[in-house]
């Protein structure tokens, strides 16, 4: 089978910020997730101001891809269709759901919200960060339970091996329903190592390195 790499990573677990494992932005004075994914795109001066008006699902899987893809240069080693995007999750987008059936349950104050109905949809977050970063390239998202890196390692891997992206954006983007828990991680995954590092792409890999992100959160 065709070797492929992991050439890089960005986390979110908590309020810790992490770029290839190592953690370094951590703000403390925000007890919620809104003040502190606010300071966070203000201390990385990400300059997007569509942003704002994003659910937090997809606020969180943006804020980790351009943490991933910061000075990676990934426009200029790919064409648009040669890149992709397969992301995993457990709660979809509960959150939002839970906002949009607000604003329709009451038939005599029926006010629905296309700013927030355009975020039912899990893939959602995927179209943000296409947009940021011109990828046309093949792209899912699967609901699971819990964090399953064989679930990544087996498409991506089908999407590599048989041709259809040569640069992939894989990971697990978690946004709880009371906004309390959330944790996101992606990793860059191509055919060559540009990094020599020589960062196999597999399952345990995948695994050890959620654990021990989770690991320097939780303690």
């Amino acid at each position: 089978m065709e070797k492929i790499f992991i050439t890089g990573s960005g986390s979110i677990v908590g309020t810790n910020i992490c770029t290839d494992g190592k953690c370094g932005f951590n703000p403390q004075d925000f007890p919620d997730f809104t003040g502190f994914i606010k300071a966070a795109y203000k201390h990385f001066k990400i300059g997007f101001p569509k942003f704002y008006k994003m659910d937090n699902l997809s606020k969180l899987a943006f804020l980790t891809s351009e943490i991933l893809l910061r000075d990676r240069k990934l426009t200029e080693r790919y064409k648009p269709e040669e890149t992709g995007i397969v992301l995993l999750n457990s709660s979809s987008t509960l959150e939002t759901d839970d906002k949009h059936y607000h604003s329709i349950r009451d038939r005599s104050n029926y006010f629905p919200s296309p700013a927030v109905f355009v975020y039912t949809l899990p893939n959602i977050m995927i179209g943000e960060i296409s947009i940021r970063n011109r990828i046309m390239g093949e792209n899912v998202v699967f609901i699971s339970e819990e964090y399953k890196p064989e679930i990544l390692y087996e498409y991506v891997t089908f999407l590599m091996t048989n041709g259809h992206v040569n640069a992939c954006i894989a990971g697990w983007v978690e946004y709880g329903r009371s906004g309390k828990d959330y944790e996101s991680v992606m990793y860059l995954v191509e055919k060559v190592d540009f990094t020599n590092l020589n960062i196999k792409f597999e399952t345990s890999y995948l695994e050890k390195h959620y654990c021990d992100l989770k690991a320097k959160h939780y303690g």
